[in-house]
């Protein structure tokens, strides 16, 4: 059976599904993974292709049982596996859904942002320039583009637009609503993709507690104050109990993806606290809960 052959990922809710990432290195498959293990898939980090069958199978028995799993697939591979892999996923599309997702980017693009982190490519160590590093990965590359179910360019996109359309993509293997909790900052601007804006200013702030001041929200100094503040409490209370009367009447209307965006000043402390709290609230009892931290990311 080929990729083309396999059944659609709505045919079964209880389907095994496997999404293989692969593409230009600095295309974004790091950012599209973690996207895929918010929506809670198994995942799994440049695994050699001959390893694919075992990861599958590993995964999908035993009291760990999964039926969502990511594996990211790059140059860092041998060459051979390359030229092995469409056989090896034609092999495993007969058992399970294999969706394989490329990541192209323009050379300008990856050139740039090469340049803005100071990574090395993964081929420099062969001696190439990274011109021609990019040129030998698209290269080695060209077979999977050909199969792959999707090919995404990020050129244009931020991390947070590939967030987004990876998890809008791939949120039909999940159950129900899918769920983007995204905290900013309003002196940089509201993010424009946002379903429901909160605000989170009238809070008490961390900013101006000198120990914290550093920190984020995410960290336990910040949470820890942020929990012995009663306003706080009540605001999460609030939030919550708004959104769960509204987002039942957002599934029952066929949505499937809602982004819910809360601000504070900086976009470092009240605002990520109140994001991380609110999705580990609907992670007990969701599928598909995703967070981005738009001024720490």
């Amino acid at each position: 059976m080929s990729l083309q052959d396999s059944p659609t990922p709505v045919d079964d809710p209880n389907a095994i599904h496997l999404v293989v990432l692969t593409g230009l290195s600095g295309g974004g498959k790091t950012v599209a993974l973690r996207a895929l293990e918010d929506l809670e898939f198994y995942c799994v980090d440049n695994l050699p292709s001959a390893l694919l069958p075992q990861i599958v199978d590993a995964a999908t028995h035993g009291d760990s049982h999964r039926r969502r799993i990511a594996v990211g697939v790059d140059v860092r591979n041998r060459d051979e596996d390359f030229q092995h892999m469409p056989a090896v996923l034609s092999a495993l599309a007969a058992t399970v859904h294999v969706h394989l997702i490329f990541l192209d980017c323009s050379d300008a693009v990856l050139i740039k942002r090469y340049s803005e982190t100071r990574r090395r490519h993964p081929l420099a160590t062969r001696g190439l320039s990274l011109a021609d590093a990019i040129a030998e990965e698209r290269r080695l590359l060209r077979p999977l583009m050909a199969i792959a179910e999707r090919v995404i360019d990020s050129s244009d996109l931020n991390v947070h637009q590939l967030r987004r359309l990876i998890a809008t993509g791939y949120a039909q293997t999940t159950a129900g609503l899918t769920l983007m909790f995204q905290s900013f900052a309003f002196r940089r601007g509201l993010p424009l993709d946002s379903d429901f804006v909160f605000d989170a200013r009238c809070l008490p702030n961390p900013h101006w507690e000198p120990t914290l001041r550093p920190l984020s929200g995410k960290d336990g100094p910040v949470r820890d104050f942020l929990d012995q503040q009663p306003m706080v409490s009540e605001y999460f209370a609030d939030t919550a109990r708004w959104l769960d009367a509204w987002l039942p009447r957002f599934e029952a209307d066929d949505r499937s993806y809602v982004t819910i965006s809360i601000g504070c000043t900086g976009g470092r402390h009240r605002s990520v606290y109140l994001v991380e709290k609110l999705a580990a609230h609907y992670r007990t009892a969701r599928e598909g809960v995703l967070t981005f931290h738009r001024e720490l990311e």
